[in-house]
């Protein structure tokens, strides 16, 4: 069998960088963790629709808006440092770091809006799931964050040496480093966009 057919998945899994394989992982892991929480939130009320009473917080609605608005900035993180051009991945990596703060904050609100309509730890049984998911993808989110801050001080540096900024743009590992948080990114969207709408079911419907 030739190493590089496509089905021959040990011989990827063996040469992945092990950054690659933690990252992967990583993702395995948490997306469990995020599954059995999901189900555990579902087991714990009779049916959907037990929020009836509230609106889902309008806070979670804007920080959703933002989050979905960098998963275009981070998607052309990659593009930009592959065309050569740090100062627009620096752009799109700060574009994409603001975003996520914005989100933060909106987070932050969202939860306030829970209290003050009563769900809380001690309120509905099932309202501290809310908190739980909610807050572990944040904490998931943060990590990602101060990565990307790192990035864009590194980038900085190497914009203001010009050999340094060649020999970022030159070596493989920097490209893997960007590469690993766009898909990290992408993941924390995804599983973001799922909790969204597993909240949306639970109140709306």
């Amino acid at each position: 069998m030739k190493k590089d057919n496509p089905g021959n998945w040990f011989y990827k899994i063996e040469n992945l960088h092990p950054y690659q394989t933690l990252l992967y992982l990583g993702m395995f892991g948490s997306g469990l963790i995020f599954l059995f929480l999901a189900i555990a939130f579902l087991a714990s009320q009779d049916s959907p629709g037990i929020y009836g009473e509230f609106n889902l917080p309008q806070s979670f609605i804007v920080s959703s808006m933002f989050l979905v608005g960098s998963a275009y900035t981070s998607s052309k993180i990659m593009p930009s440092f592959l065309t050569n051009s740090l100062p627009k991945t620096k752009r799109f990596l700060t574009g994409t770091l603001l975003l996520g703060l914005s989100f933060s904050g909106f987070q932050f609100l969202g939860w306030k809006e829970l209290a003050a309509k009563g769900i809380d730890f001690t309120g509905l049984p099932s309202g501290s799931f809310l908190y739980v998911l909610s807050g572990i993808h944040l904490f998931h989110l943060l990590g990602a964050m101060i990565y990307a801050l790192v990035l864009i001080v590194q980038i900085q540096k190497s914009e203001t040496d010009q050999v340094k900024g060649i020999i970022l743009l030159s070596n493989p590992y920097e490209k893997m480093k960007l590469d690993l948080f766009s898909i990290y990114w992408k993941f924390m969207d995804v599983v973001w966009i799922v909790l969204f709408v597993l909240f949306i079911w639970m109140f709306h419907f």
